[in-house]
């Protein structure tokens, strides 16, 4: 196994270092041309490539330097999510180094030579979603399996019907891998559905620092390289963006490769095999609040059409680039099948348009003839060996004719009513859960004021519910927003789903991923270190509910009214 290494990729002397500005400084290497960026702030000093992170794209200078290319500018770069890709060196005579390090390529390891395949030993069946089914030789793999029930809260449904037969499928699979812990990849309901009647199954993640089943009480395997018999053997990989969540998963059987990135925005800080045998990745986009959910300042109707349609083009350009680069023999969109079904939702599916596969293959076929793509259907079968063996034989088994594709029906009612539940918990009966819950999340120290606001299905505040502010300076909760000049973000969520995941301790990404709030913020500038504690750092143990009812004295508990209603009969409230 090869170890990781590192190089100097960019040099400045001590004339160029006092020169650097506050702020962003774009410098660009004599020796191979690319582009850095050097962030200058109270002295000290930050870098990275000249490279979104999130889709690749290069930054600019002005919005006037957009010449269609996949491009941002500048004022899109957020430095605390960025700034991660070199270390800053600085030299005893003033001048610095930027260096970078190089990561191994650990499919490289121990190379086999690829066997001749027989029909019918390798074949993958999609299933939905990110769910496909893989048969190597005698082993049966399953990916991320999210058969039945909602994603992130009740914002996603499945779109696509999955087979019959998808759960005894799951049920009879020799391993499954889970490449993060988002519920459209670890679905809850479906694993409560397997555990019923194989609590054993074999389940495999990768070594991620938010273990991904920190909310099941499952036995967590963490690899990077496994050898299930002589021929199968696979590796998970990292995602730079989000270490601390995404990997991606590459498996081979006789030499054979094939490439998963799920939802890897870049896997493996780039590196990924060339010329595997299949590779399938995301292409939908959408997995967002933004701009949906925002409102106010320049989030008008227009402009998030206009928005939207622009970056799904980039996402679009962005992955038939990558496929184009990889080379795959044959390439498969998928992990993006999903619906806003729930009535309530009406407005997100109607503004979050997603990407087509099947103008997504056409745009690779054009680019890049010699790949070969396929746009999988629930329940469609490709032979591996069929389809390597000739492009004209037919290698791809669609589901028989009048098969239902489309999901028609989803059982809203059953899982919205367990979300509503947590609306009556005794929690809630005493306002000071409020510090409690913000001093257990533990986020602090940062000059952002935000104010929460309980609201009914149409995100109209409600009399019965709680609109609170939150000092993060130093985590007050104060009756007003504080004189000093601060950032203001007004969270309006829907109450539900709020306390369902206060009460458990969930992530926010219910909320942002699912299109369970609504925001406005002043400035309009996006707080990276507030929405990443909340999505994903909270800490892994939940709230001590019942040490906050200990905690909560008896003449707290006869002066409070048995509702969440004030003396006045107005909406309860710490001001």
């Amino acid at each position: 196994m090869t170890a990781q290494s590192s190089k100097t990729v960019l040099s400045l002397d001590s004339e160029a270092v006092f020169s650097l500005k506050d702020g962003i400084n774009f410098k660009r290497s004599p020796d191979d041309g690319k582009c850095y960026i050097i962030y200058k702030e109270n002295g000290e000093l930050k870098a990275c490539k000249n490279q979104c992170k999130h889709q690749g794209g290069l930054f600019i200078k002005d919005i006037e330097d957009l010449d269609g290319s996949f491009s941002w500018p500048i004022d899109y770069f957020q430095a605390e999510e960025h700034l991660t890709s070199s270390d800053v060196v600085m030299m005893d005579e003033g001048g610095l180094q930027l260096v970078e390090v190089i990561v191994w390529d650990p499919w490289l390891a121990d190379p086999q030579d690829p066997q001749e395949l027989q029909e019918g030993e390798v074949t993958v069946t999609y299933l939905t979603h990110a769910c496909m089914e893989l048969q190597l030789g005698g082993k049966k793999m399953i990916f991320d399996p999210w058969l039945t029930g909602p994603a992130f809260a009740r914002g996603w449904w499945l779109l696509h019907e999955p087979p019959a037969d998808s759960m005894e499928r799951l049920c009879m699979a020799d391993l499954i891998y889970i490449s993060h812990m988002h519920p459209d990849h670890l679905s809850y309901p479906t694993l409560k559905s397997l555990s019923a009647t194989r609590p054993d199954v074999p389940i495999y993640v990768g070594d991620t620092s938010r273990p991904v089943f920190w909310m099941l009480e499952k036995r967590q395997v963490q690899l990077t390289n496994i050898n299930i018999d002589e021929h199968l053997r696979f590796m998970i990989l990292k995602d730079e963006v989000h270490p601390e969540m995404d990997t991606c998963i590459i498996v081979e059987y006789k030499g054979h490769m094939i490439l998963n990135t799920v939802d890897c925005t870049r896997p493996n800080y780039g590196r990924l095999p060339h010329n595997v045998d299949l590779m399938m990745s995301d292409f939908a986009g959408g997995a967002s609040g933004f701009p949906m959910t925002f409102s106010g300042g320049k989030y008008t109707e227009s402009w998030k059409v206009d928005f939207i349609k622009n970056e799904r083009k980039k996402l679009m350009n962005y992955k038939a680039q990558l496929v184009k680069s990889l080379q795959p023999k044959i390439y498969c969109p998928f992990a993006g099948y999903f619906v806003e079904a729930h009535p309530s939702d009406r407005y997100i599916k109607e503004t979050n348009t997603k990407n087509n596969a099947d103008e997504l293959n056409a745009l690779i076929k054009k680019s890049a003839p010699g790949i070969t793509t396929w746009t999988p259907k629930p329940g469609a079968v490709l032979d591996l060996a069929l389809a390597l063996m000739s492009p004209s034989r037919k290698a791809i088994t669609d589901p028989p004719s009048g098969t239902n594709i489309y999901k028609d029906s989803w059982d809203f009612d059953l899982y919205v009513d367990e979300l509503n539940r947590a609306i009556t918990a005794e929690i809630f009966k005493h306002k000071s859960w409020i510090q409690f819950y913000y001093i257990w999340a533990g986020f602090k120290n940062y000059n952002l004021v935000v104010r929460v606001i309980e609201t009914d299905e149409d995100f109209i505040p409600i009399d019965n519910g709680y609109n609170y502010l939150v000092d993060f300076m130093d985590l007050s909760f104060p009756t007003q927003r504080p004189a000093r000049e601060h950032p203001y973000e007004e969270i309006k969520t829907r109450i539900g789903v709020m306390r369902h995941v206060v009460k458990n301790g969930l992530l926010w990404d219910d909320l942002y991923i699912g299109f369970q709030n609504r925001l406005s913020r002043e400035p309009d500038v996006y707080h990276h270190r507030f929405w990443n504690h909340f999505q994903t750092e909270l800490p892994v143990a939940g709230p001590d509910w019942d040490l906050f009812l200990q905690q909560v004295s008896s003449y707290q508990r006869s002066a409070e009214p048995q509702g969440i209603q004030t003396e006045s009969g107005s909406a309860s409230t710490l001001y």
